[in-house]
């Protein structure tokens, strides 16, 4: 066993420089753009190795722009009926499977076009991540079968807290104790925000599944903690690049959901499916191209700041969205959200503010 855990990052790797040598032959116009989006971001990171915030405010915004898009894209492809009887998509794994290899496949080019460094990482950090990542989202997902989205939402927003909670524990990160503070009052704001009151107490049997949704939901902080403590520790020891990240995050999460479609026969349900119902095809690449954008720019995001500013961004991502469209289609907000969205916004400034104050130390001492 031991041999073939061994044997395989070297077949791997011999699979990457093939693949490199197939996306200089092939694809040249793909490869062309993203020529250009490296040397666009390599030349955006020189002009703002002084501005440090501004360059996070970027990623963060391209973040939000990719995943609001992303989010409507996967509603049309979940949510959407299919054909004369209605039918649902609901081969979730295959879903996320096209998104990991588009990932992979989005990666290795941007590796090829970028100047390839060596990736000391231990490959076991790369396949934790990927399984902790894709447990978190499985068992997030499981949660809704027991309890409602807005729960689930309201939930996932207390994703920074394990994410700080593990990074120290696992991940052997220090904060100081502003910090906490400063991530307490933002998760603090997005659940006060987010969450909707019940406006009927219904009296629905539940009392067999009580506590199985909340389980889950707590499965899934757990892991996300995980992931966020696991990327620490590769930032803190090897510091690969996002695209090195980008690549072997992806990689190791195909193989994982490749062997789960397999052994599930998800997979040929999907084939039939696709094969049913074609324009759904249109969707799905829109959503894998969309998504590789997104993680591309979150990769950048840990790489350079680490996760838990990454998770504070992908949590209040949900509160902006809904607080742009309350702005823009005049929807009133209870005086329970004002206060939520004033807590956000005072631990996102005490926060940006603390950091440059940091920075600026940092610097004076290097000096």
């Amino acid at each position: 066993m031991l041999e073939t855990t061994e044997l395989l990052p070297s077949l791997v790797l011999n699979v990457d420089r093939e693949t490199e040598n197939q996306l200089k032959q092939e694809f040249p116009f793909v490869r062309r753009v993203l020529n250009r989006v490296v040397a666009w971001h390599n030349r955006f990171v020189e002009m703002t190795k002084t501005r440090s915030e501004f360059r996070f405010l970027v990623y963060a915004g391209a973040i939000f722009v990719c995943y609001f898009m992303y989010g409507m894209l996967q509603e049309k492809i979940t949510r959407g009926k299919y054909g004369e009887n209605n039918e649902k998509f609901t081969c979730t794994l295959s879903l996320v499977l096209i998104q990991c290899i588009v990932n992979y496949i989005f990666a290795q080019i941007l590796m090829v076009s970028n100047k390839r460094e060596v990736d000391t990482t231990r490959r076991v950090y790369y396949f934790s991540s990927a399984l902790t990542y894709l447990l978190g989202m499985v068992s997030s997902n499981m949660a809704l079968q027991w309890i409602n989205y807005p729960t689930q939402v309201v939930g996932k927003a207390a994703k920074p807290i394990p994410v700080m909670i593990l990074g120290v524990l696992v991940g052997h990160k220090s904060y100081p104790m502003k910090k906490y503070l400063f991530v307490l009052l933002i998760v603090v704001g997005v659940v006060m925000f987010m969450y909707k009151d019940q406006v009927k107490k219904t009296t629905v049997d539940d009392s067999s599944s009580f506590g199985i949704g909340e389980l889950l939901l707590l499965l899934s902080l757990t892991m996300d903690g995980l992931t966020g403590a696991v990327q620490e520790r590769i930032k803190s020891e090897s510091s690969p690049s996002a695209y090195a990240m980008m690549l072997n995050t992806n990689m190791w999460s195909s193989m994982i959901l490749s062997i789960g479609v397999l052994l599930s026969g998800e997979i040929f349900k999907f084939i039939v499916f696709v094969s049913t119902y074609p324009e759904v095809i249109i969707y799905l690449i829109g959503l894998a191209f969309v998504g590789a954008l997104g993680q591309m720019f979150i990769f950048f995001m840990v790489a350079e700041y680490g996760p838990l500013p990454c998770s504070v961004v992908t949590t209040t991502r949900k509160f902006f969205t809904v607080l742009t469209s309350v702005i823009i289609f005049g929807n009133a907000l209870l005086p329970r959200q004002w206060l939520g969205a004033i807590l956000v916004f005072t631990g996102l400034f005490l926060d940006m503010f603390y950091s440059k104050g940091k920075t600026s130390v940092k610097r004076v001492s290097e000096k």
